[in-house]
Formats: structure tokens, sequence, C-alpha cells
């Protein structure tokens, strides 16, 4: 059992105790009653129900330790990018969370209906994504952030020019009636600090040694002297570490120009840093350390691995140049995004181990509502245009590399 469904048990348990003891209190109450013949009298307890929910409101959040928000996956609510978590929603919702002191988890539903019905059953403590409002939650819900979340995500899909971040009219996010006091430290924490919700969705990756990158990329040719055969100044790098993952080292020059455009420095919107565009995660995954990830050599090296791992894991598809364009992709996309969108090729009849015309086509898929919530996808929305615009982009490059660089 791992430690989120320890914490799950231990809410439930505490959930049961809490009723257990109601249903003591009424039968004791029941049994020491006096009898009277007056039948309009009636027990304290009366309305008493085993079969309620007692809530579970933030003292109990705070005592436990964790936050559970529920979300539907999508670009303004909750995402997954190379094994890390992304969304508006959630980057807020997270902020939230730390500032009552717990820990956040996510729990997904696949539709609103469902967002209800574990809010309503207590396997989560409030609705963190667009929520509308109707009538016939009103008794059910209490309804926060309306105001501070449309202005939010109005300002964010302007100055993004990203219509999928646009609000949704009377749009709020929602608690359970029994949890007031839950309700009112979050709808007062919305008011205070929503002038700081553009700070709480911002990457700033922060170095060894004390500095701040926020998101640049500086642009540089895709080639430096073809003359000379020198297509940037991080050619030998390239060619050094290309050796260990067993690719032309033009091909590697050519994703490292679609990642960074040769830009050492550069931080991406999601946080991905350094030529290769390493994520948090997975340059610890391959020991490059916060001191070293915008290291041109060390951060190739850790990009090599990387490689090296997802040729491992694809290597079922016999033909090389055919898993290149999966190797391409996952680096990208993430392998579970990846084989999320092989999975959905197989369901319809596709080859799932072929890109063109087969899992290309459910990559650029996984952005439609339609296919990332189906039951067989496991890890939900993503970009799909962007990956295969990766991968063609980085195919291309390659090409035009090996015409012009001998």
């Amino acid at each position: 059992m791992d430690n989120g469904q320890f914490k799950t048990t231990m809410r439930y348990l505490h959930i049961a105790l809490v009723q257990l003891f109601i249903v003591h209190c009424f039968l004791f109450t029941s049994c020491n009653q006096p009898k009277t013949d007056n039948a309009g009298e009636k027990s304290p307890y009366a309305s008493a129900s085993t079969n309620s929910n007692p809530h579970f409101d933030l003292p109990d959040i705070q005592q436990n330790g964790e936050l559970i928000v529920l979300t539907l996956y999508g670009p303004e609510s909750y995402f997954e990018f190379r094994s890390e978590d992304f969304g508006l929603q959630f980057m807020i919702a997270r902020e939230y969370a730390k500032s009552i002191g717990v820990s956040i988890r996510v729990d997904i539903s696949r539709n609103q209906r469902d967002l209800i019905r574990k809010l309503k059953e207590g396997e989560g403590d409030f609705i963190a994504c667009q929520l509308d409002i109707v009538d016939s939650l009103l008794t059910q819900v209490n309804f926060v952030g309306e105001t501070e979340l449309t202005t939010f995500m109005d300002s964010v899909s302007r100055q993004r020019k990203d219509d999928s971040l646009r609000p949704r009219q009377h749009a709020t996010w929602g608690v359970r009636k029994d949890s007031p006091l839950l309700t009112a430290s979050l709808s007062q924490w919305m008011s205070t600090h929503q002038k700081d919700f553009f700070d709480y969705t911002t990457i700033r990756i922060k170095s060894s040694g004390g500095r701040t990158y926020t998101p640049r990329r500086k642009v540089s040719s895709p080639i430096l002297n073809a003359a000379k055969g020198e297509i940037s100044v991080y050619d030998h790098i390239f060619k050094q570490y290309a050796i260990q993952c067993g690719w032309d080292w033009r091909l590697m020059a050519a994703q490292a120009y679609q990642e960074s455009s040769f830009d050492p420095q550069a931080v991406s919107h999601m946080g991905a840093m350094g030529l290769m565009q390493l994520m948090p995660s997975t340059a610890k995954d391959v020991g490059v350390s916060q001191s070293e990830v915008f290291n041109p050599s060390s951060n190739v090296q850790g990009a090599s691995k990387v490689i090296n791992k997802l040729n491992k894991r694809y290597a079922s598809i016999a033909n090389k140049d055919e898993r290149l364009n999966f190797i391409l992709a996952a680096y990208n996309a993430g392998s579970g995004h990846l084989d999320d969108a092989r999975t959905l090729a197989k369901k319809y009849g596709k080859n799932p181990d072929v890109w063109l015309g087969n899992v290309d086509a459910f990559v650029l898929k996984m952005s439609d509502p339609a296919y990332y919530n189906q039951p067989e996808v496991k890890h939900g929305y993503f970009r799909g245009s962007e990956t295969y615009n990766y991968v063609n982009s980085i195919r291309t490059r390659w090409s035009e590399y090996k015409k012009k660089i001998k």
C-alpha cells in the first residue's frame, strides 16, 4: 500500500468512526429517552442517518496532511508532461494546499457527473476545474472563486493567444456543503491571492548558485557554417554522446535545435532546461544535478541516457528507422502519452508499431476529450499536434543536415 492509499484508508476510517459515534449517540439517547404519549415530540437525533456521510472539513484535512483535489484532464485544468504535473487550475490548487500546510493529491474523473459523485461521497475535498454552475447543484455544492478564476483565465488566454484556456461562462470550483470551514478558507484565500495567480503558474527554475531562470529561449541559426561543416559550437559534444546512444551526431544536433535553438540557458514554459530541455525530474533520474543542468556537456549526456532508455522501451519495434519516430515522440510527450496513442491505434484497427498513418493519427487526437477521456487512456490530455510537428521537424532538419554537413 502506497502513502496515498494509506491516507485514503485513514480518511475512510475517520468517517466510519464518526458515523459509528453518531449511531451510538442516537441509540443511547433513544434508550434513555422518557416515554411520552405526545407523538409530535421527536428525539434531537431523529434526523441522523447511518447512510449519511459526515463532513471531512478543513481541520480534518490538515490533521490528515493531504488535500485531495478532484479534477478533469484538460489544458487548463490538469495534465502530465514528461512525468510532471501541470495545468493552471492544478497549480493554483497546489499553492492553496501549501498555504494550509498539506500535500496535494489529484484524483481524475472523466466527466462532471463523476466529479460530483466523488465529491458527495467524500472521495475528494473540492473540485478544482471549471465546474458549471447549475441550479440542481445549489443544494449540494458551495461554488467558490468564479470571479477570480474567470478573470485570471481570460487574462492568460489573451496573453498566450490560446483559446483552449478561455474560461467558460459561470464556471467555478466546488466544495461540499458540509465543509463550511474549507469553503470559507478557500474563498478567502482566492480573493486575497488572485493577484498572485500569474506567479503561481509561471515556471521558475532556481540554480544551485541562487540564480532564478524564467522561460526564455535565444534563437540561433540552424547551421553555423555550412562551408566548414559546422552546425553549432556544440558539435563536439553531439559527436561525443551520439555514439553512446547509437545515433548520427547530426540527428542529435537536429533534436537540440528543435529543443532549444542551441541555447544552453533555455528554459521552457514547462520548466525544461538546457540544450536538450531536460525536465527537473528527468535530469535527476539520469544523474544530472541542478548545478550541472545548464552545462552543455552534462545536459547532452543526460539526454543520451534518456534516448538509450527509450530505445530499450521500444525495442520490440524491429525497424530502427521506424523506432526512431517513437523515441522522438516519447522524448517530447513522455512515454505514457505515446503508449496511450498506441493503445488507441490498436483499438481502432491501426498498427501500434507504425508511426506514419497509424500512431501519428492518434497522437493528433490526444487533445480531443472524445479520445483522451476514453477508459483505455491512462495519462489523459496532451498537445498531440506539438509532438507530431516535433517528430516531423527533427526528421526534416536531420535530412537537411545530412545533405549539407558531411
